[in-house]
């Protein structure tokens, strides 16, 4: 048995011609024709074109103009390919021939995937960004084990140093080392009375070990970093907006990516490391970034990130979308067929 599949829309007489010469050799080459209609599908008629019929005769598609010569030579084609898979024992290819007829639970999951992508992305950038936050609150609350866990947890992903790290339900939102010059606020050596070189120190202060400015209390750390909280927030907006306005975007040209998206991140994030270095960090060259700056640029990073991925990650979801629904349909009719066979 021969596969074909016609592509087709609703007015089209050259199609109506096709369906006719193939139903005239359905007998001869045992052909089981499979007709779908392209102006109900709007990514499959973006994937396939706009002219029509096409046809698709086992591996081989042909395009207009398609007159009854052409395609008695492709179904001879496919008849002579059939028969030589056959005679040379070819199972694997038999294989996936019959697999290119069944639908499978991979198929339905692909498809799901191809249309729903987005939601399984934000919902994962939501949990990733959100539970950091739930840290401070536990240890608010007393439940310092599951603080501890999420903190270790969150360990290789972030470098958690306390002078790049949000607090919440303490004297400030942010202790900043005395290098980042923000006089109107309480260093970080100021509260915690130790250098801010001495990085093991800055990375394992939690909030939780009754540390304090006078009576305010210093507060408990978020996991993540001001910096990746900025990043995979603004990633996780960024799908939120491009779903919200109907996934049209445009893609972010690669080097306006690199302008406003990585040279930012990459001149503050850089730039302050020297001040982590024992013997630089007296130089007066050393800076550091100051919570804002580290927002701003982590911002900027996932938005832009995120506008250069997802227009193409949509356009490949519509075209494996586009290609499932037809198969889909393919293996409805062989279904069909079938019951009817019997």
């Amino acid at each position: 048995m021969i596969i074909v599949t016609v592509y087709r829309t609703s007015s089209c007489p050259m199609c109506d011609e096709v369906q006719r010469v193939l139903e005239d050799l359905r007998e001869t080459f045992d052909l089981q024709i499979t007709v779908i209609n392209v102006d109900n599908s709007e990514g499959l008629r973006s994937l396939m074109g706009e002219i029509y019929p096409i046809v698709e005769i086992g591996p081989y598609r042909l395009r207009p103009p398609v007159d009854r010569q052409s395609l008695e030579i492709a179904l001879g084609a496919a008849r002579d390919r059939q028969s030589q898979l056959q005679q040379l024992g070819a199972g694997e290819k038999q294989n996936q021939v019959n697999r290119s007829t069944r639908w499978s639970a991979a198929d339905a999951l692909s498809l799901w995937l191809s249309r729903h992508y987005l939601a399984v992305f934000n919902f994962f950038l939501l949990l990733y960004v959100g539970i950091p936050f739930l840290a401070p609150l536990s240890l608010r609350l007393g439940w310092n084990r599951l603080a501890n866990a999420i903190y270790t947890v969150y360990s290789p992903l972030c470098h958690q140093l306390a002078f790049r790290s949000w607090f919440f339900f303490g004297l400030q939102p942010y202790y900043p080392r005395e290098a980042a010059h923000l006089d109107d606020v309480v260093s970080y050596e100021a509260i915690t009375g130790t250098s801010g070189l001495d990085l093991r120190r800055a990375r394992a202060l939690t909030g939780g070990e009754s540390l304090g400015y006078g009576v305010a209390p210093l507060g408990f750390k978020v996991a993540l970093c001001q910096r990746d909280v900025a990043i995979y927030g603004s990633m996780l907006l960024f799908g939120l907006v491009f779903g919200l306005t109907g996934r049209r975007w445009r893609r972010l040209p690669w080097y306006l990516w690199v302008l406003f998206g990585l040279v930012p991140i990459a001149l503050d994030g850089v730039s302050q490391l020297p001040g982590l270095i024992p013997y630089l960090s007296q130089w007066s060259l050393v800076r550091e970034s100051t919570p804002l700056l580290r927002t701003i640029t982590g911002f900027l990073f996932g938005w832009m990130t995120m506008w250069y991925l997802y227009p193409i990650i949509e356009e490949n979801m519509r075209e494996t979308h586009a290609i499932l629904q037809g198969k889909k349909r393919l293996v409805a009719q062989t279904m069909q067929h079938e019951s009817i066979s019997t």
